[in-house]
């Protein structure tokens, strides 16, 4: 009598398929490119929830003495937002885009270490779950954490927020941060493919890495430190009991503003990649968009107590920072001129993804505009804890990362699906976000000139307050209605988008030279020859390329 086959063994084919094509595929996958789509969709997920929790916040603050949270709620969601945003958010999308696309771009066909690449991921989102469980809680001071995305001490250990929330916040981020810190993007180049030949998004995510195993560190010891003094009567940042407050703030601003390097140093990238192919021109200045990387990487380290001015370090570490922070200016002003000397006198082509580009630009700009001048320390003290900070903090980060972030997905939207994303709605789809944005965050910087403090759930009826409060929450849901519009667009490009074909955009870099979506092993035809830093380009134009060569020879 023939025994009955027992599934998973040796011999199942059905099974062995099954796991290879099914749901299995993907919990237990390595590639590179299931955990880029898994980091993306997880990503937007908790994008979403975050964007309901500000959306509520906003409607808090949409009039004057406001009761539709209580303050306890809008403290809780104030510090899961920006926890989400940052953490679970901004970070797992670029490094999401990373880990799919590096591979790809250097000729590459998996990470070095594609085990600790999924671990990270996993890791990663245990410790957002454990974030959010955190709402679960119950008793005196329960649900989720009321103490700011900063946790700033003594307010994360008093009475006050001494329900087991906090406990959870501190959790999740040791987790997160232990996944972002295996996260290194490490991979095999391809012959051929020089340090001097890597695309800006490879040498932008490459010292990214470098940042994030310099800095996630100090912030997991941070975190440590404040759990001993929750837990187990530690004295790190208690000063009633020999402790200091202000050890915190400088343990964690010295990952904080690195931080901000480590979100947006990829969005370079993206921009580097976007701006040339839609111009139809190389980078303007390669190396100088490459060496200002560097410098940016090594002056973030130095510049974190620019947001401590007000806490009274005295006027020559005012001075120190002040300075620092003027000097990263430089470097990065350096790139804003570099892409805008590629886009000039190019065959600019206005596609949503460049669309998005050009606003980055913009966005950015002003957002560093107004970071210059939190570097001068009066008008640091005039403006600090004002809604002036929270709108540089997003034309920053929204409007410079996030920009950026969708101009990726339109752009290589083609590769990981192998469908375009419909321009139409892709163009009304940028128009709402750049509408809604700055009808959010423009009027922000006003509030703040004005004095209204951030961090609070409500405000009395100030001439002007209500108004433009009012006006910035309807521009919140304006943005929230421009997602909504990206939702259908990708949604109704997965089931019916135009065939994209391989490289549907004439772009240059090695991602473009396979299949779209690329086979388990990228490349099944082998890498193109790489003699240049544009090597599709080199290989449409062989009679150009030689004669290039031949001219940088003599």
């Amino acid at each position: 009598m023939k025994e009955a086959a027992i599934p998973g063994a040796l011999g199942d084919e059905s099974f062995e398929q099954e796991a290879r094509e099914g749901w299995l595929s993907w919990v237990a996958s390595v590639d590179h490119k299931q955990l880029g789509i898994m980091y993306l969709l997880g990503a937007f997920i908790f994008f979403l929830v975050a964007g309901m929790l500000a959306l509520l916040m906003r409607v808090q603050l949409a009039v004057p003495n406001n009761h539709f949270l209580s303050p306890q709620m809008y403290n809780q969601f104030f510090t899961m937002h920006g926890t989400t945003m940052i953490f679970l958010v901004v970070v797992p999308l670029l490094v999401g885009f990373a880990t799919y696309m590096v591979p790809l771009m250097i000729g590459a066909r998996d990470m070095a270490f594609p085990r600790l690449n999924a671990l990270s991921f996993w890791v990663q989102i245990f410790g957002g779950v454990m974030l959010y469980f955190s709402f679960a809680t119950s008793g005196v001071n329960g649900g989720a954490p009321a103490v700011g995305w900063f946790s700033y001490a003594p307010l994360s250990e008093t009475a006050y927020s001494y329900g087991p929330g906090v406990n959870y916040w501190i959790l999740g981020l040791l987790g997160i941060g232990v996944g972002t810190l295996t996260a290194g993007i490490i991979a095999m180049r391809a012959p051929g493919m020089s340090i001097r030949r890597l695309p800006l998004f490879v040498w932008m995510t490459l010292i990214t890495g470098f940042l994030i195993v310099v800095v996630m560190p100090i912030l997991n010891a941070g975190l440590v430190m404040l759990l001993a003094d929750r837990l187990l009567n530690a004295h790190f940042f208690r000063a009633e009991t020999g402790g200091s407050a202000v050890l915190w703030q400088h343990v964690f601003w010295a990952f904080g503003h690195p931080e901000v390097y480590i979100m947006v140093l990829p969005a370079f990238g993206i921009i580097s990649e976007v701006i040339p192919v839609f111009s139809g021109k190389p980078i303007y200045g390669y190396e100088f968009v490459a060496a200002s990387t560097l410098a940016i990487a090594f002056l973030s380290l130095t510049v974190w107590a620019h947001h401590m001015f007000a806490v009274g370090l005295g006027h020559a570490f005012d001075m120190f920072f002040a300075i620092c922070s003027m000097a990263i200016s430089v470097p990065t002003g350096i790139k804003i001129f570099n892409w805008t000397a590629t886009m000039y006198q190019g065959r600019v082509r206005f596609t949503t993804a460049m669309l998005f580009a050009v606003s980055f630009l913009l966005m950015f700009t002003i957002g560093g505009l107004s970071g210059i001048a939190f570097a001068v320390v009066p008008i640091d003290w005039q403006l600090t804890d004002s809604y002036f900070v929270v709108a540089h903090f997003h034309y920053v980060l929204f409007g410079g990362t996030a920009f950026a972030l969708f101009a990726g997905v339109y752009y290589w939207f083609p590769k990981i699906t192998g469908r375009m994303l419909d321009e139409r709605w892709g163009k009304v789809h940028f128009w709402l976000t750049f509408i809604g944005f700055n009808l959010t965050f423009m009027i922000q910087h006003v509030l703040g000139m004005l004095g209204m403090p951030r961090r609070v759930f409500t405000y009395p009826p100030l001439p002007g307050w209500e108004a433009m409060n009012l006006l910035s929450t309807v521009g919140a849901f304006v943005l929230a209605f421009a997602v909504l519009i990206l939702m259908i667009n990708v949604a109704i490009s997965l089931r019916s988008g135009k065939i994209a074909g391989d490289n549907p955009w004439d772009a240059w870099t090695l991602e473009w030279a396979t299949t779209s979506p690329p086979p388990v092993e990228n490349f099944t035809h082998g890498v193109p020859p790489i003699n240049g830093r544009r090597p599709l380009w080199d290989l449409a134009h062989p009679d150009r390329t030689d004669a290039m060569m031949m001219k940088l020879a003599g």
